[in-house]
């Protein structure tokens, strides 16, 4: 890593040597760039800006929320915190951990809604799956653990634990193979380099012994992207980034900050806050998930709006491949000079090499946060609302639309309350029903979050309530509207619970354009019904949102779960109707993903969505960076696939929407 402390104008002396010249400081940094180092530096080099802009005081490595020894603060077994659970007393389902607004309640309306939609009640007697007591017999390669062992620092680790919580994703398959131990092969080895050169020496060895690598970072993927390969017969070395989370250099001038790749979400803000600053990408996984995931899937927050996705804010990356450091030398805001890098990085998902170091756009914080909330009398008419919204260009930072399914398992969700609280609810329920005329089985709702200053905010606010009555649309609450933005981090705790009781349950995404927007979402509800209907499901629930929005479309989330406590496999039917309603949403005009990416569980489709020619040039730069393959992960193009030649064109392609 380049490492230069530079002294400030004023004269203060920095740890390191002071430079003199810019001719100088291109020397070393080029000197530092080029050479290999077995220690972990203390800072790195800018590499942009001067010594007025950079404030080198800033380098400093995070204590992050989650320890090098993960299952030590999160669940093997599932998603999340070890002390965050939803679990049943009583007969009702409560749910327990400090981090959330909901710990500690007792929800008595969601175990209604339960018992009403899948007709099964709480069994507490149920126990949640033991960690194993042994784990499959790790494969070893000799010659590359003596040198890893003889000539590196790498901290490394080969107990059953390690390897094992570090062998999936969190699919809805890697938490049922997981409960019901299917796993027959897992990392043999996992590494934990602390910087970009240890990196340089791990591929380097990994290359020259062919040993395969899989870059793990938060395990937040829903794709199957870091899921173990089963049939992969060579060693397994899990390259775990979370010990390369340093704050490497901040930019106030430029407003620029470089991390190392390994940061978590929740750890990145945090920094940044404490001056006075913020990324604010803030996707559901936020918590959990890494820089370097955001940039290996193209990852989107819920405040995109306002910040941009992660290709808005990314300015520079570092990834370390097989035939060297793949990273664009200029950081000036845009260029023309062939096609972009970054984005061959972007969405690369870990198969093409290990991301290292990401320079970012930072924004000062904002002055206030204040969130609200919309009632429409139906999906359609929210649909418009959102439409205006986004041609207008004036969305807040979030703004998300629910269909009335996911509406009223969010009211479910609410904790008992009191009796006057109750009263001025079923008043607020008499104002909707009977003075607005709307009907609950079809009502929906958008929550809102504006950020910004004062003037800035009310000037959105009441330009969005204005366009909201255009379609019929009026203010619910901002209690409302925070409680639909922090319920977001919990849902994922619902599927484990779920699967738990006899429930499966996942959510699947697309992105579309405006005028298919709709239509897609009957569509494919229309299709999970039907494919239900054909396998004599009966319990089930489908629900859809609308996300982010876009000035050519929308991306729309869908959550679908039935229940399984008849089913043989329950996995195995889960994804043959997700594959069904996959279709429907490519014959409606819909993306193969908006930003889960591909992984494995949606490679089936990658070439037909990219073209024989598209998915020819993604082998060919993937045969060029790693020649031995030693990225077998198997996305974006299925294993057999990736290495192979292009197949004749065959005429029996999946339905393709038209231009």
């Amino acid at each position: 890593v380049m490492v230069l402390k530079l002294s400030a104008a004023v004269g203060s002396v920095s740890e390191s040597k002071s430079v003199d010249s810019s001719a100088q400081i291109g020397e070393i940094m080029a000197a530092k760039r080029n050479a290999v180092t077995t220690e972990a530096p203390e800072s790195s080099a800018p590499g942009e800006g001067t010594a007025l802009a950079l404030d080198s005081r800033l380098s400093k490595r995070v204590e992050s929320v989650i320890p090098k020894k993960r299952h030590e603060a999160l669940k093997w077994f599932g998603w999340g915190y070890n002390d965050s659970q939803f679990y049943g007393k009583d007969g009702i389902i409560c749910f327990r951990g400090e981090k959330y607004p909901l710990g500690g309640c007792e929800l008595p309306s969601f175990t209604k809604w339960v018992e009403k939609k899948f007709d099964l009640r709480v069994d507490t007697t149920k126990q949640y799956p033991q960690l194993l007591r042994t784990y499959p017999r790790p494969v070893e390669n000799a010659p590359f653990l003596h040198e890893l062992k003889g000539t590196t620092q790498v901290d490394y680790s080969a107990e059953g634990i390690d390897r094992l919580v570090r062998c999936h994703g969190q699919t809805l398959n890697d938490i049922y193979s997981l409960w019901h131990h299917k796993f027959r092969r897992i990392p043999d080895l996992v590494v934990w380099p602390r910087c970009h050169d240890e990196v340089v020496q791990l591929v380097r060895l990994a290359n020259k012994h062919n040993v395969m690598l899989v870059p793990f970072g938060g395990g937040t993927s829903v794709s199957g992207a870091i899921t173990c390969p089963q049939n992969e017969s060579r060693m397994i070395c899990a390259l775990d980034t979370s010990q390369m989370n340093r704050l490497l250099w901040l930019n106030r001038e430029n407003l620029t900050v470089c991390f190392e790749s390994g940061i978590v979400g929740q750890d990145l803000e945090r920094v940044l806050r404490s001056e006075g600053l913020t990324v604010g990408h803030e996707p559901d996984s936020y918590e959990f998930s890494t820089l370097g995931g955001w940039v290996a899937t193209r990852a989107s927050g819920m405040k995109k709006n306002v910040y941009g996705n992660i290709e808005d804010l990314v300015v520079r990356v570092r990834m370390v491949t097989p035939s060297g450091t793949l990273e664009r030398e200029c950081s000036a805001p845009r260029v023309s000079c062939g096609p972009d890098f970054n984005h061959v990085i972007l969405g690369s998902e870990g198969t093409l090499g290990v991301i290292t170091e990401v320079v970012l756009k930072v924004r000062p914080l904002p002055s206030l946060r204040r969130y609200g909330s919309l009632a429409f009398p139906n999906f359609e008419q929210g649909v418009l609302f959102m439409r205006e919204v986004a041609r207008r260009r004036c969305q807040p930072a979030s703004v998300r639309l629910m269909d009335n399914e996911q509406f009223m398992f969010g009211q479910a969700l609410k904790p008992e309350k009191s009796w006057w609280a109750s009263v001025v609810d079923a008043m607020k329920q008499r104002y909707v029903t009977s003075w607005k005329g709307i009907d609950l089985n079809q009502i929906c709702a958008a929550t809102l979050l504006f950020e910004g200053d004062l003037k800035d905010v009310q000037r959105q606010e009441a330009l969005i309530y204005e366009i909201a009555e255009k379609f019929q649309g009026f203010p619910a609450g901002g209690q409302n509207g925070e409680r639909g933005y922090i319920l977001t981090f919990v849902i994922a705790y619902i599927r484990d619970f779920g699967l738990h009781q006899g429930i499966v349950a996942d959510s699947f995404e697309t992105s579309v354009p405006w005028d298919r927007c709709s239509l897609l979402c009957r569509s494919v509800k229309q299709r999970v019904v039907s494919e239900c209907s054909k396998r004599s499901i009966n319990y089930y629930t489908i629900s859809c949102r609308v996300t982010q929005t876009y000035d050519a479309g929308a991306c729309i989330y869908f959550y679908f779960g039935f229940r399984s406590t008849d089913v043989a496999d329950p996995v195995e039917l889960f994804e043959a109707i997700e594959h069904s309603a996959r279709d429907e949403i490519l014959s409606c005009g819909g993306s193969l993903s908006h930003h889960h990416g591909v992984g494995k569980i949606r490679s089936h489709w990658y070439r037909n969505a990219v073209t024989e020619t598209g998915s020819s040039l993604y082998s060919a730069a993937k045969r060029h960076l790693d020649p031995k393959n030693i990225f077998a992960l198997g996305n974006l193009l299925p294993l057999e696939e990736a290495q192979a030649s292009p197949p004749p064109p065959t005429s029996s392609t999946p339905p393709k929407a038209k231009l």
